[in-house]
C-alpha cells in the first residue's frame, strides 16, 4: 500500500511544501517572499472583463491591483460584455509566456474585488496527505533539497532497469521510454514491465514538476497491450483526476493524454530563461547553506561565496537570516562563477 508523507520548511524568504510518495518525491510546492498572491490556483474575486476575444473564445479579465487573467468562453456561460463583471475563481497560475486562467462562477455587481485568498501551503499538504502536522526543521529542508533534485532532472531510472527521459516543451510534456539493461530473452516482456513502470514513475514525475496539458509517451517496443497500458496509465494518473483523458496508442507507438494542470511548474521557479539556475533560487540555497552552517557553529563567523547575481539576490534576504543567526556572515560575489555553485566556509 502506497505511503504519503507531508513535510514543511520554513526558511529564510520562503515556505517550501514536500509530498513524498513511498519515500520519494511526488509534488513540490513554494512560496516566496513578493509573490503575486493575486496569482495563484484557488483564489477567488469579482473581476471586470477588459477584452472579448471570440476569435479565441476567450476574454481578459482582472482582479483589482493584478495582472490579466484568461477567461475561456464556454456555451454554458451567458454572452459577456466589456466592462462587465464577473465572479472568477483562478484555476492556473501564470507561467513562462502564458497568462493564469480562471473559471467563470456567475455574474457579478458592486466593485471588483478578491473574496478568497489561495490556500497555503500548510493547508495544501494537509489536503494531499491526511496524516497530521507536516513534519518540520531538518527532515523537511533535506526533503525539499531531495525533491529539487529530483525536480531538476530529466532522466529517472526505472526500478528494474531502463530509463524514462521527460522534457517539457512549449507544446507538449515529451516523455521517452528507453529499455537499457532491462533486455532479455523475452524481449516483448521486459518491454510491457518498462512501460508499465514508466508510467507509474512518469506520472509522480510530473506532479513533482507541476507539469500538465498534452502528455505523450514514446513507449518502447512493438504489439502494445492497449488496455493493459490504458488500465496502468489510468491508476498512475488517479490523483490528478478529474480531467485526465487518454487516447488509443497509435501505430508509432505513443500514448498521448492530457493532464491538468493545478499549480506552476516548479521550474519556472528555479530556473532562467536560460536553463540555469536562477538568481532567487541560487540566493535561497544560499541563506539555507548558511543556516545550516551557522547552526552547526554557534558563534563562529562564516562567509558565503556565490555568483555576483546571486549575491545581488541575496542582498533583501540578508537582514532576515541575520535575525536567526546574527550578523556573524558575509557574503562574497565571485566573477565567473555560475548561479549554482555556492560555497560556504569558516571565516
Amino acid at each position: 500500500m502506497s505511503e504519503r508523507r507531508a513535510y514543511l520548511y520554513t526558511g529564510v524568504g520562503e515556505t517550501v511544501g514536500v509530498v513524498t510518495l513511498d519515500g520519494q518525491p511526488e509534488r513540490l510546492i513554494a512560496a516566496w517572499d513578493g509573490d503575486d498572491l493575486l496569482d495563484a490556483d484557488g483564489v477567488m474575486g469579482v473581476a471586470r472583463v477588459k477584452k472579448i476575444d471570440r476569435n479565441n473564445n476567450a476574454a481578459f479579465v482582472a482582479l483589482p491591483g493584478g495582472a490579466d487573467v484568461l477567461l475561456p468562453l464556454k456555451a454554458e456561460m451567458p454572452r459577456l460584455v466589456e466592462g462587465q463583471l464577473v465572479e472568477i475563481e483562478i484555476r492556473t497560475p501564470s507561467r513562462h509566456g502564458k497568462l493564469a486562467t480562471a473559471r467563470y462562477v456567475g455574474e457579478a455587481e458592486g466593485e471588483p474585488r478578491v473574496t478568497a485568498s489561495a490556500p497555503t501551503i500548510d493547508t495544501l499538504l494537509r489536503l494531499w496527505v491526511k496524516a497530521g502536522s507536516p513534519t518540520q526543521g531538518a527532515a523537511a529542508l533535506e526533503a525539499v533539497e531531495a525533491a529539487e533534485a529530483q525536480a531538476l532532472a530529466t532522466v529517472f531510472a526505472l526500478p528494474g532497469g531502463g530509463d524514462v527521459s521527460i522534457e517539457p516543451t512549449r507544446a507538449l510534456v515529451a516523455i521517452d521510454v528507453d529499455l537499457g539493461g532491462r533486455e532479455g530473452a523475452d524481449s516483448k516482456r521486459a518491454a510491457r514491465q518498462a512501460n508499465m513502470a514508466a508510467l507509474a514513475l512518469s506520472a509522480r514525475i510530473l506532479r513533482l514538476k507541476g507539469l500538465g496539458g498534452i502528455v505523450v509517451f514514446d513507449l518502447v517496443g512493438r504489439g502494445h497491450d492497449g488496455p493493459a497500458l490504458a488500465t496502468a496509465a489510468r491508476n498512475a494518473f488517479a490523483v490528478d483526476a478529474p480531467g485526465v483523458a487518454m487516447g488509443a496508442i497509435s501505430r508509432f507507438g505513443t500514448l498521448e493524454m492530457t493532464v491538468p494542470r493545478r499549480s506552476r511548474p516548479i521550474l519556472d521557479r528555479l530556473l532562467d530563461a536560460d536553463g540555469g539556475l536562477s538568481d532567487r533560487a541560487g540566493a535561497l540555497r544560499l541563506a539555507r547553506a548558511l543556516e545550516r552552517e551557522g547552526k552547526a557553529d554557534p558563534g563562529g563567523r562564516l562567509e558565503g561565496r556565490c555568483s555576483p547575481a546571486v549575491a545581488a539576490a541575496f542582498v533583501p534576504l540578508q537582514a532576515r537570516l541575520a535575525d536567526r543567526l546574527g550578523a556573524r556572515f558575509v557574503v562574497t560575489a565571485v566573477e565567473g562563477w555560475p548561479n549554482d555553485r555556492l560555497q560556504v566556509s569558516a571565516l
